[in-house]
């Protein structure tokens, strides 16, 4: 078995596609990480907000996410409807390209795209944070840490969706019983001692207030507790990965995972209301994630608190998988429009679209680096994507709603439009907030984002102009070419060159640049050219090749090549110009090293310099 098979699986058939999808209980792990694992950095990015205000600010939690939670709930049924009207994928791309023009959709796609690599980055270093609150001497290690894992990520993406699922099943549903035990204790101990429950462990004491409570600071706290929605558009992104019926497999998931969401922020909402927790400077010494507080508040540090934070670490590192798992199948989307290369539209050795996965893990770990791997640092560039995204996948279901009427189209309309007018202000409020915090990169990023997206199908565009052939094929005035062969000294692979040329043409010219002093001149080649080359083909009645000599007093090679192919070009104005290029092919990479690259370099030259008329030909000897 190769190295390759045993990381990322055996190739995959396209016909092995169909037993590569997945059913709903797949697809809670597979594209509800994000959403779900949201609940762990979503709660304690609001709460870090509310440090200035005290213990004030922890009563501020709950009608923040009240307001949340009616948010969410809106974006499910929204999505919903965006599922079953578009059953073979109806990402924020599609939907707002199709419905919206394709302005929206390349606004969709940019958002998209940016949020998607926050969201692995985000996922990554909220886990290691949740890793250094159990133990703390590992803070120095952030960012070592924070890349182990998405290279580890990226071995278990690559094996293809359906293992991938199998492999976070377990870690998902241990973070969601853990979470939902300890929740259900706390509220059970909160009920039983009338709202004041006795913590096993007191979470670190708030300090004093320091600032007054103000509009903008519970806008900025709405804004980073949004950070928690993201994610729910991941399912109908990825309808296709689901098994017939597909539609309903994957409105099956995303009400699982709605559902959890709502329990799983309520709930720690509600306890860090009654336990008193809020949240810790993650810069400072001491750091303590809010769920840490929480466990360790409800049933104190034994066996159970580290099997919880080892669950909570290991499904906000694999949250990044929404992002490994709808990422590609977006570039592809984009791809297919012709706004990106199209490598990204080709799938890989296990049905993957490879090239967006490679892409996705490249951006990752450089916003990783950049930000050192803290949580805090990214969170104000999260969510301004997501939530464009949902304003224009939402207003683009108006607009497919009333393009395609039937029964309860007005009702769906007036879901979609509520869902687009309270997405559209929460993207408002996000960027206007959280601008000066670094929103401004993001808001800086989606133009030119979409900027480079214009000029690659505006090249697309103009080389399918140019290639477009309407006419048949014209069989008037076709002419061998005249083959030009550059030599630099009688040998096996000029041989072969040589013999190739004369069996397509009867015109060659050999060429041999003479690089040695001019009073002492290399003119092996010319004394070998009579007794090797002319006699022979004088033998055999064959024609003679043109033996051209080139004098380089300043020792380059390529140029005086290049300056004597393109001049030939111009000369023969209605002929085919074939440059054969004899070239040695070693049977180790690094053997390639030992020899000159000017076969290489000169190929690059004709492409760069050459017109239409110049054909490049490689004619390679393999080294025995």
């Amino acid at each position: 078995m190769q190295i390759t098979d045993l990381l990322f699986g055996r190739p995959l058939a396209t016909s092995d596609e169909r037993a590569e999808h997945i059913g709903p209980a797949a697809g809670i792990p597979v594209f509800g990480l994000d959403a779900l694992s949201s609940a762990a950095y979503g709660p304690e990015a609001a709460l870090t907000l509310l440090i200035p205000l005290g213990l004030a600010g922890i009563h501020f939690i709950l009608p923040i996410t009240a307001a949340i939670l009616i948010l969410l709930v809106i974006l499910y049924f929204s999505y919903s409807q965006t599922i079953e009207a578009y059953p073979h994928g109806g990402g924020s791309f599609t939907v707002a390209g199709e419905n919206l023009g394709d302005g929206a959709g390349l606004l969709a796609a940019a958002a998209l795209m940016i949020d998607y690599v926050l969201t692995a980055a985000v996922g990554i270093s909220a886990g290691v944070g949740a890793l250094i609150s159990a133990v703390p001497r590992l803070q120095p290690h952030t960012l070592e840490i924070c890349l182990v894992i998405l290279l580890l990520l990226t071995v278990v993406n690559m094996r293809g969706v359906r293992d991938t699922g199998v492999v976070f099943l377990i870690p998902t549903y241990l973070f969601l019983g853990t979470l939902l035990v300890v929740i259900a204790v706390g509220l059970f101990h909160t009920a039983v001692s009338g709202g004041h429950p006795a913590p096993v462990i007191a979470p670190p004491k708030l300090p004093p207030a320091v600032a007054a409570v103000s509009l903008w600071l519970l806008l900025r706290v709405f804004s980073s507790g949004c950070t928690a929605m993201t994610g729910v558009e991941a399912v109908s992104n990825g309808v296709m990965a689901f098994r017939d019926p597909t539609a309903k497999n994957a409105r099956g998931s995303l009400t699982v995972i709605i559902a959890l969401l709502i329990v799983l922020l309520a709930g720690i909402a509600a306890l860090c209301r009654f336990y008193s927790v809020g949240a810790t400077d993650p810069n400072g010494p001491g750091y303590q994630s809010i769920l840490s507080q929480l466990t360790l508040a409800v049933a104190g540090r034994n066996w159970f608190y580290y099997v919880t934070i080892g669950s909570i670490l290991l499904v906000l590192a694999l949250s990044a998988n929404t992002a490994f798992a709808d990422f590609p199948r977006l570039t592809r989307a984009i791809a297919l429009k012709g706004y990106l290369p199209h490598v990204f539209t080709l799938r890989g050795r296990r049905l993957l679209f490879s090239w967006g996965i490679y892409v996705l893990v490249a951006l990752t770990g450089g916003l990783l680096i950049l930000f050192g791997g803290v949580t805090d640092r990214l969170i104000p560039l999260y969510a301004i994507g997501a939530f464009m995204a949902f304003t224009l996948s939402q207003a683009g279901m108006i607009v497919h709603w009333k393009r395609h009427p039937g029964p309860r189209s007005t009702v769906r309309m007036f879901v979609n439009g509520l869902g687009a007018f309270a997405t559209g202000v929460t993207t408002i409020v996000v960027l206007v907030t959280k601008f000066v915090e670094g929103a401004w990169v993001t808001a800086l990023l989606i133009p030119c984002l979409i900027l480079l997206m214009v000029a690659v199908n505006r090249h697309y565009r103009r080389i399918a102009e140019e290639t477009a052939c309407h006419d048949p094929l014209v069989v008037t005035n076709i002419h061998p070419p005249i083959v030009i062969i550059p030599m630099d000294r009688w040998s096996r692979i000029s041989a072969k060159a040589i013999r190739f040329a004369l069996s397509i043409s009867n015109e060659v010219q050999i060429v041999h640049v003479d690089i040695a002093d001019v009073d002492h001149g290399d003119h092996e080649l010319a004394l070998l050219w009579k007794e090797k080359i002319l006699e022979p083909l004088r033998q055999a009645g064959l024609p003679e090749p043109k033996f051209e000599q080139l004098h380089s007093p300043y020792r380059t090679i390529l140029m005086p090549l290049l300056d004597y192919i393109l001049s030939e070009e111009r000369i023969h104005e209605n002929r085919h110009i074939a440059v054969l290029v004899p070239e040695l092919v070693v049977r180790h990479w690094w053997q390639a090293l030992l020899h000159n690259q000017r076969s290489s370099l000169l190929k690059l030259l004709l492409l760069v310099r050459g017109k239409q008329r110049i054909v490049v030909i490689n004619i390679p000897w393999y080294q025995e």
